[in-house]
């Protein structure tokens, strides 16, 4: 028991924290990694539209009609140009928010409080936690004075939940939710109270981390536009090489002039390719996401603006989630008197 009192009065000393932080790493999340300006492009330019075009102003070079090449390569750069205007924006915006956000933590170390970045969290410090706190890794209470958290970020639910102590202390943590335990969860919110608490898990072992896992293992599905243009582009090409195949075996074998055959069909192949169906998608979802960007949501996927333009109800089962779970004055009015007294 003195033991127990000499590490609640001192934590941990600098040299183990260190140490700990050295083998177990930064108390942070894995975030996905800012994309450059080569992936980007890449994305962009592998569009199975993007692609058509390209098949495009390769042929027209090939026949030396170099204007059609020329107004081609013009439209892929606008299309280019919009997408990685908006894209880029984005990745800045995401970028200044992560350098914005530093929350910080107050732990003991060597018997004195030290407000320290939470990043440098390790497993066995003592936070000491306030109202308004941030709780920055998952840890046991070890002691605690009418404390309540707001755990709706893993559960969903609105209300807070209380806090108390247990003797003796649990060895490993519990689920989050549950009313007068002592587990308190990295990300939730200290609503009412304080108390002190041993680190249990950091980074990535928190619950909150493990639910990032399992997000960063979900694979991106193409939306419905991708999809759908991807089958229109494989129907003209499918189209545009039955013609081109057609009308060359035709030309061929009634003039006996198989090279004039050949570029007859592609002509008319050329002619049946819709040039300017991808300019006009790509310039229609720009100015979707220009749209919602004054309303200050960044789209870090263009193609997602046709998404949410076919949306039309949310159905959302938890106050919390989808929300922030706050209330803000949005008009003051004065009030009017009931009646106007009589003058003299």
């Amino acid at each position: 028991m003195a033991a127990e009192d000499t590490f609640i009065n001192s934590g941990l000393t600098t040299l183990s924290a260190q140490e700990k932080l050295r083998t177990d790493g930064a108390n942070e999340l894995a975030s996905a990694q800012p994309r450059n300006i080569g992936s980007m492009i890449w994305k962009v330019v592998s569009e199975p539209m993007l692609l058509l075009l390209f098949a495009c102003g390769g042929i027209y070079l090939v026949l030396g009609d170099t204007h059609g090449a020329v107004v081609l390569v013009f439209f892929i750069l606008i299309i280019v140009s919009i997408s990685l205007f908006q894209e880029h924006k984005t990745e800045r915006a995401l970028e200044a928010l992560r350098d914005l956000s530093s929350p910080r933590a107050i732990v003991i170390r060597d018997g004195t409080q030290q407000n320290i970045p939470s990043r440098e969290v390790v497993c066995g410090d003592l936070l000491v936690l306030s109202e308004g706190d941030r709780i920055a890794a998952d840890a046991i209470l070890l002691s605690c004075m009418n404390m309540s958290v707001d755990e709706s970020l893993l559960t969903g639910e609105s209300l807070p939940v209380e806090k108390a102590v247990t003797d003796p202390a649990p060895l490993t943590m519990g689920q989050a939710g549950g009313e007068h335990m002592p587990f308190v969860f990295s990300g939730s919110l200290v609503v009412q109270g304080k108390g002190l608490a041993r680190v249990m898990a950091t980074g990535s072992r928190t619950a909150i981390g493990k639910i990032g896992q399992a997000l960063a293992s979900v694979q991106q599905e193409p939306t419905r536009v991708q999809t759908e243009t991807d089958k229109v582009v494989k129907m003209i090409a499918a189209a545009s090489l039955a013609v081109a195949l057609l009308l060359t075996i035709f030309y061929g074998a009634s003039r006996h002039d198989w090279l004039n055959g050949i570029l007859v069909g592609i002509t008319f192949a050329m002619a049946l390719i819709p040039e300017e169906l991808p300019v006009v998608l790509a310039l229609f979802l720009g100015l979707g996401a220009w749209r919602i960007a004054r309303q200050r949501v960044l789209t870090r996927r263009v193609p997602a603006i046709e998404m949410l333009g076919e949306t039309t109800v949310l159905c959302v089962d938890k106050t919390g989630t989808l929300t922030q779970n706050k209330m803000a004055v949005a008009l003051v009015r004065a009030r009017q008197p009931l009646c106007h007294q009589a003058r003299p």
